[in-house]
């Protein structure tokens, strides 16, 4: 069965989900400023320990190549998303909330599980690659975009629990360091939550946005179709350009991983991000509720275009 079959199974079966985030919160079991316990959890527990599992694994010279292979590629479309939102700002018209919606996916909270019921866990750790790079881009270039200064705040990068996370977890694997099998169980059963609980909130989010707005703005689709087709239809030429799937062995597989991490929908974190410098927060909801929505007929299908030209 192709991957994008495959893929398209899987985020059907996260469609649901979400749908139970937004039906607990319809029915009035919850309210929707509950998901910041549920964002805690998430931020705070089960990343880092979805992060630490994923380097579990055997520390081959294969292994390594392939991590190194997927820093590269993560650099190169973070650089190609830079520059094409600079080209698009000005003739688009494009507020710092939709030029951060265009640049930053939801990576680890939807490629994680998608990866497991596709590729398998092992390409996991592939995946960090792409993380890493955003994380450090989150915390300096998108904390200037919505402050709207040059300034870069060093200490929300080096205390930022994830990025400690990701820093322990490659000194783990890199002295060989292996946990006990309880504890990596205990870890990996937290970690595989973050496909569930990042769909639930989603499903909430959705519940507490007045829905004829959020399906009848226009300008909302303008960013859509941005992050979901624009960014990654010319990401998948330049990589077919580069004959990046030649790079390395097994580097379709692993260039799959990275790409997938890049076509995602808006990234989670935004919306905490955009509070936090009191920036629009109904739009940035609005923007990360429409990608998820949509990203369940995009994703399969550029996966299928990758399939087939790469």
């Amino acid at each position: 069965m192709s991957i994008s079959i495959l893929l398209a199974e899987k985020i059907a079966q996260l469609f649901l989900i979400l749908l139970m985030g937004y039906l607990v919160v319809r029915v009035g079991l919850l309210k929707p400023e509950d998901s910041r316990v549920l964002s805690v959890i998430m931020v705070y527990l089960v990343m880092p320990c979805m992060i630490l599992n994923a380097f579990q694994i055997d520390n081959t010279p294969e292994v390594r190549t392939g991590i190194a292979y997927s820093f590269v590629v993560a650099g190169i479309m973070h650089l190609l998303f830079l520059a094409l939102t600079a080209l698009l700002k000005k003739p688009l018209k494009l507020d710092v909330i939709e030029r951060c919606a265009v640049i930053y996916s939801n990576a680890s909270a939807l490629v994680i599980p998608l990866l497991q019921a596709t590729l398998g866990s092992e390409y996991v750790v592939y995946s960090c690659g792409f993380i890493i790079v955003q994380l450090v881009l989150l915390w300096t270039h998108c904390c200037t975009v919505l402050r709207g200064d040059k300034g870069i705040d060093l200490k929300k990068i080096v205390t930022n629990l994830n990025l400690i996370a990701i820093v322990a977890a490659a000194l783990l694997f890199a002295l060989h360091i292996t946990l006990p099998a309880g504890l990596v169980t205990t870890i990996s059963s937290v970690g595989n939550m973050i496909g569930p609980l990042g769909m639930l909130l989603a499903g909430m989010a959705i519940a507490s946005s007045p829905l004829k707005k959020l399906v009848l703005t226009p300008r909302y689709y303008l960013t859509v179709f941005l992050r979901l087709i624009l960014y990654p239809v010319v990401t998948l030429g330049l990589l077919w350009l580069l004959k990046a799937q030649t790079w390395i062995p097994d580097g379709k597989a692993i260039l799959m991983t990275v790409f997938l991490s890049g076509i995602t929908p808006v990234c989670s974190a935004l919306n905490s991000m955009v509070q936090l410098y009191d920036r629009d927060m109904e739009e940035s909801g609005a923007l990360y509720v429409l990608t998820t929505l949509l990203s369940i007929v995009t994703m399969p299908m550029v996966i299928a275009v990758f399939e087939q030209v790469m």
